[in-house]
């Protein structure tokens, strides 16, 4: 049974077939999609790192992804406090954050108030970090 509204989020920085794949997943989930985007601010506080694309030009790519009904600026990590505003029914993350304490404890929290939680499978040997490897010659 698809649930109407699926919420997933990242930083979706040097796209890849990766981000592509968990997006076209979560799409298929739910009749509206909504993409946190992570901004530069954000990313920075978490990661120490800024982006190498800028964020308004990711949330311009996510926001033109096929099956991608909305981009927005995704300003906080805490999916609970995007639940709030966002009322979503089905959140979907990569299961390469199933071990995660923080990511757990999200999704109690979600379940708890009724939403779905589905970790997709990771694509392996792709990410963004390691690409940002591959160019800086490491």
């Amino acid at each position: 049974m698809k649930r109407p509204v699926v919420y997933t989020a990242g930083t979706f920085d040097l796209f890849h077939v990766g981000h592509l794949r968990i997006l076209k997943s979560a799409a298929e989930l739910g009749e509206t999609l909504i993409v946190g985007v992570s901004t530069d601010e954000l990313v920075e506080s978490y990661k120490n790192i800024r982006p190498t694309i800028p964020f308004e030009e990711r949330l311009e790519i996510v926001n033109n992804i096929q099956g991608v009904d909305l981009a927005i600026p995704q300003r906080t990590q805490d999916k609970f406090e995007m639940w709030e505003r966002l009322q979503f029914d089905t959140w979907v993350v990569g299961d390469d954050w199933f071990d995660s304490d923080k990511y757990q404890g999200y999704r109690k929290q979600l379940m708890d108030v009724g939403v779905n939680c589905v970790f997709l499978p990771y694509t392996q040997g792709v990410s963004s970090t390691l690409r940002r490897k591959l160019l800086a010659g490491e």
